[in-house]
């Protein structure tokens, strides 16, 4: 699902040679980026109305789960030496994000997703990757995943450094933009233009649906 840009900016990258479609494997994972309440709940400093973020991912993660294929969630959470400190650099840039604290209902996943407990894998980040200072690539690898189908929030943030990632540690990307959410539209577009030139594939949700379904481990 090519990002619509502007023709003069689209011969451009084409002639850079971006844009090509990435091989699909056999055993995905789906990884549904910090969709916790404090990112899809508008009444949270960090939040926004992600509503049809949420109903989207919702539907993937039932794809998923009806193919076999595993299912991995990410949720930003410091401790409170980490949100009063200067530990971590980010938070001196995007101070709002310190009310992400352990044990608190903005880092609870959002209750309309159909999380499962201790039955889903859940890697709890302190940066905007889901790769980075986690286990999840050597969970990855465990699972024997070849492709990572990534969703979640926020599009220009969380979600494009994962994706970024994911191509990095050797896995083809999915982004199904559908169940991707930001705080504004500009961000949100211009991210999964960004990915869909050079990281992977912007794809439809009905064909992600499709591709979960039928591509279980």
């Amino acid at each position: 699902m090519p990002i619509p840009y502007d023709s003069a900016t689209d011969r451009v990258y084409e002639r850079a040679g971006f844009g090509a479609a990435v091989r699909r494997g056999n055993h995905p994972v789906l990884v549904v980026v910090d969709l916790t309440r404090g990112f899809t709940e508008p009444e949270f400093p960090t939040g926004s109305d992600l509503t049809h973020t949420v109903e989207a991912t919702a539907e993937l993660v039932a794809a998923a789960r009806n193919g076999g294929v595993p299912v991995v969630w990410t949720a930003i959470a410091y401790t409170p030496a980490e949100a009063d400190g200067d530990a971590v650099t980010w938070l001196a840039k995007a101070p709002g994000m310190r009310a992400l604290r352990e044990g608190s209902e903005a880092v609870a996943l959002d209750p309309r997703l159909p999380y499962r407990g201790e039955q889903d894998h859940l890697i709890v980040k302190k940066g905007a990757s889901a790769f980075f200072g986690t286990a999840l690539a050597g969970l990855l690898t465990r699972l024997g995943c070849d492709t990572a189908v990534v969703c979640g929030a926020t599009t220009s943030g969380c979600v494009r450094a994962t994706a970024v990632d994911a191509v990095q540690h050797g896995l083809p990307v999915l982004v199904p933009g559908q169940a991707c959410g930001d705080r504004a539209s500009g961000p949100h577009e211009a991210a999964l233009f960004d990915i869909d030139a050079k990281y992977g594939d912007v794809v439809d949700l009905a064909d992600m649906v499709k591709y979960l379904t039928t591509k279980g481990n």
